[in-house]
């Protein structure tokens, strides 16, 4: 009679062992293991994949309109864009970890995590674009002595801001709700400073040039078009683990894509002077400037057996190869780095935004490795190490009250004629 009961309670569906083992099947059914992984779970194979690759295209096109769009509104609303992206990437991380019911017992919480964040735009733009905000306003007015002040006590102003939140979540910490005060205080730091510093680097890109912003960031779409193309058509053998769909044909086709993209589209961009030149406020003006030699066509001659004589290359051309190969190469580990963070909390999307592409931190995971890359080496191998008297100029000025910029001009105005004197 007991191994009969036995029998039927190890038989029962209500077994825990049994429970457990069936939540674990569907807890990990959207990442298959690549190990197990057979030709007929690469896209290749897909049935699906044509519905998908339709609604991917359109969402696409879309939003390729409205780039363009602001593209062509230039510097300003390009950065404005980018805070909004920041935004709502930033809204889909902080929904990604949080628990309605411990939140109703925390009034104020959510409040908390933007208070940071707000402070770290703060301190991050202003240090950005500190010299923009000085050039956006006239001297002798009440809003050129607020910038000057704001400028001079940013750094303490900010660190007053974050002390102000420090000690709000301190005082708002609960018994028995300390470990998900702590880790959503963690994660929310976490964001800051893997999500949001890096891609406000761009906005740095932005204003030297939109060129710096719009290149990189063309190559890492350029290169994600490429790849889900190779891999949909191609792609036989599974690349990495954290990415099942992800194939070797697809990385490779696009990688060689990227790069030769990367050398032919700075060719295109470089001649144009409201793409290459800097802006120095926050104007929306048309810009002229000298464009720098990196940006005047180089005539090489070719030989004689070519039909062509002679061609035409810019130097930006040089520079382009080299992000065109960080894109191609190791841009797309911020993408597996993603992909590995959503196998770690078992979800499919960071949200559902935009349709077939998931949410905007699953479209900027690539975008925010690329634009640090590109503000670092803009700043190491494009700008010269030898400032013109303007640029110079600018950054003196730029931190000065215009009456320090009057004795600074009389000092000057002192060592010149004494120079005059002694020849």
């Amino acid at each position: 009679m007991n191994m009969r009961l036995m029998e039927k309670e190890l038989q029962s569906p209500r077994s825990p062992s049994t429970a457990r083992a069936r939540h674990r099947r569907k807890s990990t059914e959207a990442f298959p293991d690549v190990a197990k992984l057979n030709e007929s779970d690469l896209l290749i194979n897909d049935q699906s994949k044509y519905r998908s690759m339709w609604i991917r295209t359109y969402s696409s096109v879309w939003m390729l309109l409205g780039f363009i769009g602001v593209v062509y509104l230039g510097h300003l609303y390009l950065w404005g864009m980018i805070v909004v992206i920041q935004i709502l990437m930033t809204s889909e991380l902080f929904n990604l970890l949080r628990r309605a019911h411990e939140d109703k017992r925390l009034p104020g919480f959510r409040l908390l995590n933007w208070h940071f964040f707000f402070t770290a735009m703060l301190w991050v733009y202003g240090r950005i674009l500190g010299q923009q905000i000085m050039h956006a306003v006239t001297p002798d007015k009440f809003f050129y002595k607020l910038a000057t002040s704001f400028m001079k006590y940013q750094m303490v102003i900010c660190y007053f801001l974050y002390i102000t939140g420090f000690m709000w979540f301190i005082l708002t910490l609960k018994k028995k709700m300390y470990k998900y005060q702590f880790s959503q205080y963690a994660w929310t730091h976490m964001i800051l400073i893997v999500v949001f510093t890096q891609s406000s680097f761009t906005a740095a890109n932005i204003f030297e040039g939109i060129i710096w912003f719009l290149l990189p960031a063309s190559l890492i779409a350029i290169n994600d078009v490429a790849a889900y193309f190779f891999g949909f058509f191609f792609g036989k053998t599974p690349l990495i683990k954290l990415s099942p769909k992800k194939t070797w044909e697809g990385f490779i086709g696009a990688s060689v894509t990227t790069v030769i993209s990367a050398f032919l589209l700075a060719n295109v961009l470089g001649r144009h002077q409201w793409l290459t030149c800097p802006r120095r406020d926050l104007s929306t003006s048309w810009l002229e400037c000298d464009p720098g030699p990196i940006f005047k066509p180089e005539t090489f001659v070719l030989p004689s057996e070519l039909p062509w004589k002679e061609v035409s290359i810019l130097p930006v051309q040089w520079h382009a190869l080299c992000l065109g190969l960080f894109a191609s190469v190791i841009a797309p580990f911020g993408g597996f780095f993603a992909s590995g963070f959503k196998r770690a909390f078992k979800i499919k999307d960071f949200g559902g935004s935009i349709p077939g592409h998931g949410g905007f931190t699953d479209r900027m995971d690539c975008q925010m490795v690329m634009a640090v890359f590109a503000y670092i080496y803009h700043q190491s191998f494009v700008i010269p190490h030898c400032y013109p008297v303007e640029v110079l100029l600018e950054q003196i000025l730029g931190s000065l009250s215009f009456e320090e910029q009057e004795v600074l001009l009389t000092k000057l105005k002192e060592v010149i004629e004494g120079r005059q004197l002694q020849h």
